[in-house]
This record gives structure tokens, sequence and C-alpha cells, in this order.
């Protein structure tokens, strides 16, 4: 505790002197750094997300996982972050076929800020999106991506890596 000696006098003529102020404590506010979700996707089938923003390695990391492939992912050229006003969108490509067609699977994450606990429940959402392509032009005057959305819930934490 602190102490400052204030000499003043107010208009009724009461002398202040040794008002103890108590230094200010500011809650202490964190950025999430690893996301652990999990949901179901049209089929029924569960499907397991955990992302962190670093590692012990210093690279972010992402891993997808369904019914039928557990995928890993590390560093920003393989794992794709874009803010937004309405969160955080980071994307991973989950499948690619020859003939130029892939699979990507982004997560959204809203801003949070972890108070007094280091943990966090959240509520968001998974988008997996198609990508049509075809070497055949009139079959590209199409939809170029469709869209399925799954409802995830979570937690996010900030953990120091």
């Amino acid at each position: 505790m602190q102490t400052i000696n204030l000499i003043a006098s107010f208009t009724l003529g009461i002398t202040l002197a040794g008002i103890p102020v108590l230094q200010s404590h500011a809650l202490e506010e964190n950025t999430p750094d690893l996301y652990s979700f999990t949901g179901y996707n049209l089929k029924g089938e569960k499907v397991s997300i955990n992302y962190s923003t670093t590692s012990f390695i210093g690279k972010p990391s992402f891993q997808y996982k369904d019914q039928k492939q557990t995928l890993n992912f590390q560093g920003e050229k393989e794992i794709r972050t874009v803010e937004t006003e309405i969160g955080t969108l980071v994307t991973v490509t989950i499948k690619q076929t020859v003939n130029g067609e892939y699979t990507t699977f982004s997560l959204l994450i809203p801003r949070v800020k972890i108070g007094l606990g280091n943990e966090v429940k959240i509520v968001t959402n998974g988008i997996t999106t198609f990508n049509r392509s075809s070497t055949i032009p009139k079959l590209n005057q199409q939809q170029k991506q469709l869209y399925t959305i799954i409802n995830l819930n979570g937690t996010a934490q900030f953990v120091q890596f």
C-alpha cells in the first residue's frame, strides 16, 4: 500500500494527511492461443478440431479429424489466417484431386479475451468448401464453390508455449 500526504484545506477547514492509496490492479486479460472444438457433419459423423496460434517450435498447428482421416498441419504455408470483421478465419486444405479440385476446411474464431481463468467456452462454425474445377470449359460455367457448415462447440485457452 502506498501513502500520499496531502496538505490541503477545504472550505470546511479539514486538512487531509496520510490518505492511503491502493495500487490499481487491472484485470489481466489474455488472448487465447489454443482452441479445441467438436461438432458433427451432415452425415452425423464427429469432427474434431485443434488449433494453436503458436507451439513449442514457434509455428501454428492445426489438426482436423473426422471419421475417415486425421490431418495435421503446421506453419503459415499450410495454415492460412485472415482477420475479418466477424473474427479470424483459419483455413487448411483437407483434400486435393489430380483434376484441380480441392476441399478446404475453415474455422471461424470469434474474438475472445480470457480474464481470471485460463479457459472459456465458445461456440462457432466450421466451413467445408468444395472447390470445383474442370478441364472442360463448358463445365466451368457453374458455381465454383459449395459450402457445408458445421456447428462447433469447444474451448479457448491461454497456454504459454
